[in-house]
């Protein structure tokens, strides 16, 4: 029984993949402006990962490779993590779900657009129950803490990071750890937070690695 189960969950959320690579909601019927190219969601979902890494959305280097966080954000994050790309990419163990599935375009200033709406609206939440599974989301940016923290999400990124510990006990499940981009654009943030290196990060490496090591 435990197998036939497990083969239908692979079933639903191969068809939810397969339905994913092939939206086009954002060009077709969008909410504002069309996306200004042709969509390239990346995604990778999983019927047996624990841990989830549920990001913003896709860059310029991450929509021409379709490998998520291949750009100096996912080395960063990787380093948080304390694991390499090997664990990183293992889908059975990771899933990788953004806000937003496809590159949203660049603003006026050159810098990247936020996740786009539709995304989240037609798919996150189908996407989500078809794994139950899932002990830990890493949700990472203002787009992912509303999405997965609801009402418990602070005023800003900087204070719903700073209450991580709080939000970790938090009943039920999945539990939420929220944290910032791993982008260099944050480098002054993390200099002006240094508790995030010196308390949050040693904390998270090992619940990670325990998440993915443990037993094994």
């Amino acid at each position: 029984m435990a197998a036939t189960g497990e083969a239908a969950a692979c079933a639903r959320l191969a068809g939810l993949g397969r339905a994913i690579t092939a939206c086009r909601v954002c060009v077709e019927t969008p909410l504002g402006r069309p996306l200004p190219h042709e969509p390239r969601p990346v995604v990778r979902l999983s019927a047996t990962a624990r841990l989830c890494i549920a990001g913003q959305a896709p860059g310029t280097r991450v929509h021409g490779s379709g490998v998520p966080f291949s750009d100096p954000s996912g080395a960063r994050l990787r380093a948080w993590l304390g694991i390499g790309p090997d664990l990183f990419y293992d889908t059975a163990r990771v899933a990788i779900v953004p806000m937003g599935f496809c590159f949203p375009g660049h603003d006026a200033h050159g810098g990247d657009l936020p996740p786009r709406r539709e995304c989240a609206r037609t798919w996150h939440d189908s996407v989500f129950a078809a794994m139950p599974q899932l002990a830990l989301v890493l949700a990472i940016g203002a787009a992912a803490q509303r999405y997965h923290l609801k009402g418990d999400c602070r005023a800003s990124v900087s204070d719903t990071v700073a209450a991580w510990q709080t939000l970790l006990r938090r009943p039920g499940a999945p539990r939420v750890w929220p944290l910032p981009h791993p982008s260099w654009r944050n480098n002054g943030w993390l200099r002006r937070h240094p508790w995030f290196e010196a308390e949050l990060l040693p904390a998270l490496r090992a619940e990670v690695q325990n998440l993915l090591l443990g037993g094994r």
